[in-house]
């Protein structure tokens, strides 16, 4: 089985990039034969796993799709330094997602088959 690590360092509703991040990573963990799927979130990208996001009517909840995508098996971490730089706290973070460090990033993309950037 392949290993993916995603990583994503946009702002969820700024650009399209973690929407299709998601989007790759849901499709990818839901198949069983697929791939193990971790997403590290950094920079402006940490806010996709801000607890309680409200979009406006109409546009996609990137708080829903990155549950949907843990839900389906990926991992998720979160890089601290980006949060703490922006004032997000473990508790304000999306169940099912962790803080994690560089290092650990750093692992996971030498362990990874592949590495997608967003």
């Amino acid at each position: 089985m392949q290993t993916i690590t995603i990583i994503v360092s946009s702002a969820p509703y700024g650009t399209q990039g973690p929407f299709n991040a998601l989007r790759l990573a849901a499709a990818l963990a839901a198949e069983p034969h697929s791939a193990r799927v971790g997403i590290f979130l950094l920079s402006e990208g940490v806010f996709a796993a801000k607890r309680g996001q409200a979009p406006p009517e109409g546009q996609v909840n990137i708080e829903k799709m990155l549950a949907d995508a843990i839900a389906a098996g990926a991992s998720v971490r979160v890089c601290t330094t980006c949060c703490k730089e922006r004032g997000i706290t473990p508790e304000d973070l999306t169940e099912g997602t962790m803080i994690g460090t560089l290092k650990e990033l750093a692992q996971w993309v030498a362990d990874s088959d592949k590495v997608i950037s967003f």
